[in-house]
């Protein structure tokens, strides 16, 4: 057995032009936060990732595998094709298949579960095809016998066979790709999966919260923040300072909760004479993630689609803020693939209107109402950029926009492939965290693409976006 790196399909030339354009946008972007003064240098809010909640976990590496072979014009290139296993931030595992073949995987990556409108699922007509074979195969199959039966496989399959099948069918709806297994075994499940799969709907998130932002006068119940997941219940966390502030989470009746269940609606109760402020709720519980949902990494790390799960512990986050009068905005972020870009939703409870500007465009959004404005990115663009309000209000959103798992003609062209001798898909190199993962799609072009990344995140994030808000003519 010896695994394989592609270098981003493989990329080659096309990498270098990629970097090259990238560290232009970069540099741009540095120039223009330079003049932006210091006011812009450490925003005072955290960074979010835009995420709608779940399961948050760090990729391991492939655990059951097999070798497949990618047909390309530029010729054949065998690489490795299976099961990722992922750790979940506070405890639980999942398994995995990677739906952007061309991409590298980044051992050690952190990912979240994320819609499939924020990866290239939401574009893929054959996204539905891609659940059905995760639900009709390995591992949520695990008689293996049952399994090749069905297929016609003769002789049986072994779990590598099982996992290598999997993976080659689900390239073939999610990547586009010619791709067949090395084991006859396997090439004949893939085949079977293929000609098989019909569409499934997307799966429900094991745990969001809507809306994720909230805003209202002090003295009133900001709300309601509705419930939604697949777990029994879950657990509610009142902002650490409730102590001191006085801000209480509450049902419908003004009730104290620390427990909800699907479908349940809290607030945040704000005392009258409260200073104008921001609070956070988290909800957490313990649930297994449905199976199809995505993975997307908060670094350049090739998405993922799970494939089992045991009991896990899932998250989400809420926010309020709180004022006297003037505007009083809530603010949250999802990436749209479909629209190339990130969506900001700016929601203004207040009674003056909340004005702020993206990109040069000013956006003004009247009291009592909401709106959504979509900040345009490029593929594989990092963004960072702060969204300012009265009452040091301040709303910070970072990522990296991951969209297209196909890389054009003229970069495929320059391909060039890196085959090394290893008895299992483990790092190369001398330190087992600072090099790319030996895995499904992996590439050896990593170590200088991620390089590439960390010093475009610290001269600007890649295209880095400073939003300010300008006072409003009420509160100037």
């Amino acid at each position: 057995m010896f695994a394989a790196f592609s270098a981003l399909s493989a990329r080659g030339r096309g990498a270098a032009r990629l970097a090259a354009a990238t560290l232009a946008s970069g540099l741009a972007a540095a120039t223009v936060l330079a003049g932006a003064g210091t006011a812009v240098a450490a925003p005072a809010a955290d960074a979010t990732v835009p995420s709608q909640g779940g399961a948050t976990a760090t990729i391991g590496g492939l655990k059951t595998y097999g070798a497949a072979v990618v047909h390309a014009d530029s010729g054949d290139q065998e690489i490795s094709a299976g099961l990722f296993e992922m750790s979940v931030d506070g405890g639980g595992m999942l398994q995995t298949y990677c739906v952007d073949i061309h991409n590298p995987t980044q051992r050690g990556a952190k990912y979240h579960e994320t819609p499939w409108s924020g990866t290239s699922l939401g574009a893929n007509k054959d996204s539905g095809k891609i659940r059905w074979i995760l639900q009709n195969s390995y591992p949520q199959v695990n008689d293996l016998a049952a399994l090749a039966g069905k297929a016609g496989v003769k002789g049986g399959l072994t779990e590598q066979d099982a996992a290598a099948g999997t993976q080659v069918a689900i390239w073939r709806y999610s990547d586009g790709v010619k791709v067949d297994a090395v084991d006859p075994q396997a090439e004949q499940l893939a085949d079977y999966l293929e000609k098989n799969a019909r569409g499934v709907a997307e799966p429900e998130a094991s745990l969001r919260l809507d809306p994720p932002a909230v805003s209202g006068h002090a003295g009133e119940r900001l709300g309601p923040v509705t419930v939604h997941t697949n777990a029994d219940g879950v657990t509610l966390t009142p902002p650490a300072d409730a102590a001191t502030s006085g801000v209480r989470i509450v049902d419908k009746d003004g009730k104290a909760v620390t427990t909800a269940a699907d479908g349940g609606q809290v607030f945040f109760d704000v005392p009258e004479k409260a200073a104008d402020g921001q609070a956070e709720l988290t909800v957490q519980a313990s649930t297994t993630v449905p199976v199809g949902r995505a993975f997307a990494a908060e670094s350049r790390s090739q998405t993922q689609i799970l494939a089992g799960s045991s009991e896990s512990t899932v998250s989400a986050t809420a926010s309020a803020s709180w004022a006297e009068s003037g505007a009083i905005p809530a603010l949250s972020a999802a990436e749209n693939c479909d629209k190339g870009g990130v969506d900001i939703t700016a929601a203004n409870e207040g009674d003056a209107p909340f004005t702020f500007e993206l990109l040069g465009i000013e956006h003004s959004i009247p009291a009592g109402t909401s709106r959504t404005v979509t900040v345009p990115l490029q593929e594989d663009q990092a963004y960072d950029f702060t969204i300012e309000g009265p009452n040091g209000f301040q709303k910070r959103f970072t990522g990296v926009l991951d969209c297209m798992t196909q890389v054009g003609e003229a970069d495929a062209a320059g391909s060039v492939t890196q085959t090394l001798s290893e008895p299992s898909p483990a790092t190369v190199g001398s330190a087992p965290d600072d090099t790319n993962l030996a895995a499904t799609g992996g590439s050896s072009m990593t170590p200088l693409i991620a390089g590439l990344a960390i010093g475009l995140v610290v001269i600007g994030g890649a295209a880095l976006i400073v939003v300010r808000k300008r006072e409003a003519s009420t509160q100037e």
